[in-house]
């Protein structure tokens, strides 16, 4: 499922930050959030893209960060079917970054729309656009679509963009682990 170019973008890098910056356990081990260079890396990598290579400085990466840890919140709200808690985190979010539309010509000649907050910093244009995108997903219905992983001892967040939204898992390393353990379970059942 594809929401549109501007809010998928941004959804996912949601996603990318959200797991590259927030601590807690990836695939049954821990991932404790890094500091300083490590964090300054982990979030280019999360955001960047072909034509695209930010040079934030830490004070940025620190401010974007904070709205990271919101938009888990969020991931993790909509994770329990709490759609009441995303939409007031997301609110909050939006408030913050005072994010608005605008519409942006594509290299292509076409228009597409995108969120700014009212500077072009980088902390804030991220967290206007990552809190705008999560904003039309739930506002959009499409808060299902937004998870945290269902593996024992992971807690890393995706986008479901599948056609039957049953997707349960951060990646498929995980889904193996669960199926793995499910079938030496079922094994050792047997003998």
């Amino acid at each position: 499922m594809r929401f549109n170019s501007h809010v998928d973008a941004v959804v996912d890098s949601a996603v990318r930050l959200v797991n590259a910056v927030t601590p807690g356990e990836d695939g049954g081990r821990p991932a404790p959030a890094p500091t300083g260079e490590e964090r300054r890396a982990a979030v280019v990598a999360a955001v960047r893209y072909p034509g695209y290579e930010p040079t934030p400085s830490l004070r940025e990466v620190s401010a974007l960060c904070d709205e990271v840890v919101q938009a888990r919140a969020v991931f993790e709200a909509l994770d329990v079917g709490d759609e009441d808690r995303a939409a007031e985190v997301v609110n909050a979010m939006l408030r913050r970054t005072e994010a608005h539309p605008e519409l942006d010509r594509r290299p292509d000649g076409g228009w597409s729309i995108h969120f700014h907050g009212p500077d072009t910093t980088f902390a804030r244009g991220w967290a206007a656009g990552i809190a705008a995108g999560l904003a039309m997903a739930v506002g959009g219905d499409l808060g299902s679509r937004l998870g945290v992983c269902d593996a024992p001892a992971c807690d890393r967040v995706w986008v479901d963009r599948s056609r039957n939204t049953h997707r349960r898992f951060c990646s498929t390393r995980c889904q193996n682990r669960v199926k793995a353990a499910a079938h030496r379970r079922r094994t050792a059942t047997r003998t």
